[in-house]
């Protein structure tokens, strides 16, 4: 178990990341969610995920407007006080055609927005309850942290946090007392020093979006896949750097290729390196896979072999005892290589995300939900 910042909360090492079990979403005509699915499938995904360890679930109100939540609170039924649930708002929906409308972050509406999310999700409170709206103002988070230190004393919501990728607003939410997270993407093709030193900085969660770009990390697709129109990769919009025209983009694929092998070693699959590698980079971290079998089979593999990628800075293989920079040095190295960078010298023993709070990898911010 790891802290989630400073709200006195703890979180299983790996999540479950709930965008995709919402199902369709659409905005302008496009699909911004994950195409149709099938909610029993989903709910057998998070009893697994119960049943491996994890206890920590990340949906939003908007994620198939409101269905997520939905199979989420039903789903875990009366194992509810076992497990931390962190829901989002600042997106506006209609439930009936399940499309995007806008945002609001005015004060009602984000206390009703509370009162639909415990709704929908069968519970009295919420665990971390996020702004999901990046592009609010900076000179309105005074104004936030107050509607959000309300619903703290109304027994609402026990901490909150920001998603968001600017480190600047990162800062100013963890100002306020029951701030405990910032929610923001990093994996190994991204990584984000900045935010992470705001966030050892303050003390506060960096809960990981994207920890497998968007499934490409997954090692399943390549340059002949082609998403459906109804998955929000299918239809590439502006912000989607993976996929191109509804397939994976070349130059991610090549970036891949040039780190597959150390990923994969020692007998990980890709999936296992790439989340290995954020464990590595921040100590605390706890993925959020959206596939059920993502989410399980890599809990196992981390339960009962901890050491596929070492994290102590011990700088030994699991397989030998010859010394070597640790995964993360390693991979640091190998993506610098593959972005035509230049290989820096590396302090394999410094992690900003080590020093306080915790940082949990999964997944909102611009114009789209995420």
């Amino acid at each position: 178990m790891r802290p989630l910042g400073r709200s006195g909360i703890n979180v299983s090492d790996i999540g479950f990341g709930c965008w995709a079990i919402g199902g369709p979403l659409g905005s302008n005509g496009k699909a911004i969610g994950w195409g149709e699915v099938d909610d029993d499938e989903s709910t057998t995904a998070i009893r697994r995920a119960l049943d491996a360890g994890i206890t920590f679930f990340d949906t939003a109100d908007v994620y198939g407007a409101g269905h997520s939540e939905r199979v989420l609170g039903r789903a875990l039924g009366d194992t509810r006080d076992h497990v931390v649930i962190a829901t989002k708002f600042g997106y506006t929906f209609d439930s009936t055609t399940r499309q995007l409308i806008g945002t609001n972050t005015s004060a009602d509406y984000a206390r009703s927005a509370c009162d639909a999310s415990l709704a929908r999700l069968g519970t009295d409170h919420i665990d971390l309850y996020q702004l999901h709206d990046d592009g609010m103002p900076f000179e309105r988070v005074d104004e936030m942290l107050a509607i959000l230190e309300s619903l703290v004393d109304a027994g609402k919501i026990r901490a909150y946090g920001w998603s968001t990728d600017d480190p600047a607003g990162a800062a100013l939410f963890a100002a306020g007392p029951h701030c405990a997270a910032t929610q923001h993407e990093i994996n190994v093709f991204d990584d984000a020093p900045k935010m992470l030193e705001v966030c050892a900085d303050h003390g506060i969660a960096s809960i990981n979006r994207g920890p497998l770009a968007m499934g490409l990390l997954s090692g399943k697709y390549t340059a002949d896949s082609k998403l459906a129109q109804d998955d929000v990769r299918g239809n590439s919009p502006s912000w989607m750097r993976y996929y191109r025209d509804g397939s994976p983009a070349p130059e991610w694929l090549e970036r891949l290729a040039a780190i597959r092998e150390v990923l994969a070693g020692n007998g990980r699959t890709l999936a296992q390196g790439a989340l290995a590698w954020l464990l590595a980079r921040a100590p605390h971290d706890s993925p959020h896979p959206r596939h059920p079998h993502q989410g399980t089979s890599n809990r196992k593999r981390r339960h009962t072999n901890p050491r596929p990628a070492p994290s102590h800075g011990d700088g030994r293989d699991r397989t030998t005892t010859r010394p070597r920079a640790s995964l993360t040095t390693r991979m640091n190295m190998r993506r610098r290589l593959a972005q035509g960078r230049e290989v820096p010298l590396v302090n394999t023993k410094r992690n900003h995300a080590g020093r306080r709070g915790a940082s949990t990898v999964g997944g909102s911010g611009d114009s789209i939900p995420r």
